[in-house]
């Protein structure tokens, strides 16, 4: 039986209730990158989104960001510039802080990672409050970038990570999404 290749994806996704703490149901993407055939088409429905939009680099976050971020760069042939948390790069970086459900942190990048003018795509595997994502955001466009989008393979909506994203201005793709009543 024929998939969609959306929900090829969704149900290759492994939900883990009560971690990291109760209450809480993880959405882990290890399954899909372990299977070849589920990795190709999520790379896949990413490649086909953004093969034609005129793009410089793509921007991933630390650390599951980095995944499909360098592999959707080297199929569009572009570069890869990481966003990463504080105190892991070894250059001259600039910063931004942001607010967790449970305290702060901070990612950075180099400061050198981008220019002025040039179209960025943000991705990382997951937005849930859209702190780090909107964090990243900023520190590309202090650096001059344009934010074409910000992409995720999953958006939990109820976190209100992708509205807070939407509320900037900044478009947001995500390729699925959970509520915390799907098991």
């Amino acid at each position: 039986m024929h998939t969609d290749p959306v929900s090829y994806v969704r149900n290759a996704i492994r939900s883990v209730p009560g971690w990291p703490k109760p209450g809480v149901t993880f959405r882990d993407i290890t399954p899909v990158l372990q299977d070849p055939q589920s990795f190709r088409v999520l790379v896949d429905l990413f490649v086909y989104r953004y093969m034609r939009q005129r793009l410089d680099l793509v921007v991933g976050i630390d650390a599951r960001g980095f995944i499909l971020g360098s592999v959707l760069a080297y199929e569009l042939n572009l570069g890869f510039v990481p966003v990463r948390k504080k105190g892991k790069l070894p250059y001259q970086t600039l910063a931004e802080d942001y607010t967790l459900e449970y305290g702060n942190a901070t990612v950075e990048m180099h400061a050198d990672a981008v220019k002025p003018g040039q179209r960025v795509l943000l991705i990382d595997d997951l937005i849930a409050t859209g702190g780090t994502m909107l964090a990243a955001a900023k520190l590309l466009q202090r650096l001059g970038a344009n934010v074409v989008e910000a992409a995720a393979i999953i958006d939990l909506p109820e976190l209100g990570g992708s509205t807070s994203l939407k509320a900037t201005g900044l478009p947001v793709f995500s390729v699925c999404s959970f509520s915390e009543s799907d098991a």
